[in-house]
């Protein structure tokens, strides 16, 4: 499974982008799918995690009421739609698939990852 994210970019606080992540190689249908960012000198850190029908989300803390995650299994892609964002969600954002059907937040446990997209946030 190859996961290719794109979307990111340079914004000022308060602004908005859209993450994409688009699924090539597998069953998209069939994995839950995930976000996670990492800013420098910090752990990977979950964001939102989407099931494989969509029927149940889940979003860290930190970013519940902003951010936005969806998924179009026809087209094998996943998406963030992030509003009001702040300077502290500058980091490199990672889309990621789970196989399992186990509910997990921990990137150890998802089983494919993309290459990772650069959100910056200017204050």
């Amino acid at each position: 499974v190859q996961l290719q994210a794109s979307g990111g970019g340079l914004v000022q606080a308060g602004g908005s982008l859209r993450l994409s992540c688009a699924a090539s190689g597998g069953t998209f249908s069939s994995y839950a799918m995930g976000w996670f960012r990492q800013a420098p000198g910090k752990e990977r850190e979950f964001v939102a995690r989407i099931r494989r029908s969509a029927d149940s989300i889940y979003y860290a803390d930190s970013v519940k009421g902003r951010f936005t995650i969806s998924r179009d299994n026809a087209k094998n892609t996943v998406y963030l739609q992030m509003n009001s964002l702040k300077p502290e969600d500058t980091a490199v954002y990672y889309c990621a698939a789970d196989t399992s059907v186990i509910f997990s937040v921990t990137p150890s446990r998802y089983d494919y990852w993309g290459q990772g997209t650069q959100v910056t946030v200017s204050s």
